[in-house]
């Protein structure tokens, strides 16, 4: 399962590491910095764990109940309910690489040398993760706010040799059994270590990385479809070309037209089949497609640059600073990781809408030009891809909904003191259900396209929609018996989509895509 080793220091980490822990199980260590920075910073706590003085998270309760001083005795106590109650979360299971993210995160914060855990605690959370354990987390528990509380708790749980967690063959054991398996001593948590397990944004930032990684890849692959279904509706390429978008200069914009004018280069088909009503210019959703996409190209590179910021970021309250400041702050507060979440959903939700028009458009026989009804075989006898498009529309209405912001509501909680949360997990759990219906939506965008390039009988594809093609028939995307006209596969269609072979069948053509 392992790709490659994921060295954890004190400066952060990348998005790219982030990826191979969650999804390919990269082994992670801690460098020897980042171990003595932990320790240097423990000492700190266990010099004020030590007077007399009330410190915050060190030897005072939590959130509204921080007034009361904790004597020395009850402060393992403390540390181990803090877990056990904040361990409330509710709901289906989330994703195994989910759950790898957000611990990973938690890992990385921990090893910058400004939370005040033992190096103890660290190590026992890379060898959990190394050892492919992974606690059982709920959908339902975060306000992300102070912290992305009931997830990190129940992965807090799984370090203590409490609750349930899945082994590396996919079974739920108690974590405790799991932990003995593997030869990992259960840590006891002491001053400041429940508190430090549980306050960051890992679990929306967790997300937010996986998500940016899928939508570049969607991105793309939505220039391919659209370009496909122009070169099927017989549009005009020319509103493609470099100086139409050089004089409205948006990065992303210019990216999408040059990915579909690489794919449409030598096609037989585009600018010079009109029919009998000559078009002057194509609809919107030909006409627009680099505009929209290119603002969800821009959208991302902004969500790119939030992500980055964060993953260099050591979210924890109190923090130790490098001056031996042990202070309280508000860096938990997920409000700009949940934006940028929420503005992803958007554009994710715009670009399934422009699909899906141009898929209707290939469909409509008054506007597909010259195309069967529904692409079918046999209108009539042979539906074709009549209900794939309401499949797709389907999905669009639901990104729709999807695309309303979470993070613009807030519910108070712990009697008012934490009184403005972010809700950024519940914007990062609503993108990943749109990212997975946006794969959808361009998987059938690609069925039709392919599907109505192959009836322009006697006219030539370019060579990079003949590559496509190819690859489709071979991914089994056709009907039963190779029909390409009665029940393709959708599942392989979005298999195709998701997996990244769609922009790989036309890079040895196009060179590589933006």
């Amino acid at each position: 399962m392992d790709m490659h080793t994921v060295v954890v220091g004190t400066a952060g980490t990348t998005a790219e590491d982030v990826i191979a822990v969650a999804r390919d199980g990269a082994r992670v260590v801690i460098s020897d910095e980042a171990l003595a920075a932990v320790a240097a910073a423990r000492q700190v706590i266990d010099d004020l764990a030590a007077k007399p003085d009330p410190v915050y998270g060190v030897s005072t309760g939590f959130g509204a109940l921080a007034v009361r001083h904790i004597s020395p005795d009850l402060r393992a106590q403390l540390q181990r309910n803090i877990v056990r109650s904040h361990a409330a979360g509710m709901g289906p299971r989330v994703e195994r690489e989910v759950v790898r993210a957000l611990m990973f995160l938690r890992l990385k914060t921990l090893a910058s040398g400004h939370t005040g855990v033992r190096p103890l605690v660290v190590e026992t959370m890379a060898a959990i993760l190394n050892a492919g354990i992974t606690p059982v987390v709920h959908e339902y528990g975060s306000l992300g706010c102070s912290g992305d509380l009931a997830p990190l708790s129940h992965c807090a749980l799984t370090l203590m040799g409490e609750g349930e967690a899945e082994g590396p063959d996919g079974t739920l054991r108690p974590a405790g059994e799991l932990l003995a398996a593997h030869g990992i001593v259960p840590v006891e948590l002491r001053e400041k270590e429940g508190l430090a397990l549980l306050n960051g944004t890992d679990g929306m930032l967790g997300m937010l990385v996986m998500a940016c990684a899928d939508l570049a890849r969607l991105i793309t692959s939505a220039d391919i479809t659209a370009a496909l279904s122009l070169e099927a509706l017989l549009g005009s390429e020319k509103v493609l070309a470099p100086e139409l978008h050089t004089i409205r200069p948006h990065p992303g914009q210019g990216a999408s037209a040059d990915n579909m004018l690489r794919v449409l280069a030598g096609s037989g088909l585009t600018g010079h089949h009109q029919d009998d009503a000559p078009r002057v210019q194509d609809a919107y959703s030909i006409r627009c497609a680099p505009q929209v996409a290119g603002a969800g190209r821009d959208t991302l590179a902004h969500a790119r640059l939030v992500a980055d910021r964060e993953l260099a970021a050591a979210v924890d309250n109190p923090v130790v600073l490098a001056d031996g400041r042990v202070e309280s702050n508000g860096n938990f507060h997920g409000a700009p990781v949940a934006y940028v979440l929420d503005f992803l959903a958007i554009a994710a939700a715009d670009l399934a809408s422009i699909a899906e028009r141009r898929t209707d458009r290939l469909l409509d026989k008054n506007r597909s030009h010259g195309l069967p009804p529904f692409l079918a075989g046999d209108p009539g006898v042979d539906s074709g891809l009549m209900i794939a498009q309401y499949t797709q529309a389907a999905l669009v209405s639901e990104m729709k909904r999807l695309a309303v912001p979470a993070s613009v509501d807030s519910i108070p909680s712990s009697a008012m003191q934490e009184d403005h949360v972010s809700m950024g997990w519940s914007a990062a759990r609503k993108l990943r259900t749109a990212v997975g219906a946006l794969t959808k939506v361009v998987a059938v965008e690609l069925v039709a396209a392919t599907r109505a390039i192959e009836l322009r009988e006697g006219l030539t594809a370019a060579p990079a929609s003949r590559a496509v093609l190819r690859a489709v028939r071979a991914a089994g995307v056709e009907g039963p018996g190779g029909d390409r006209f009665l029940a393709p596969d959708l599942a392989a269609a979005e298999e195709f989509v998701r997996s990244g072979k769609l922009v790989e069948a036309v890079e040895p053509v196009t060179g590589t895509l933006a």
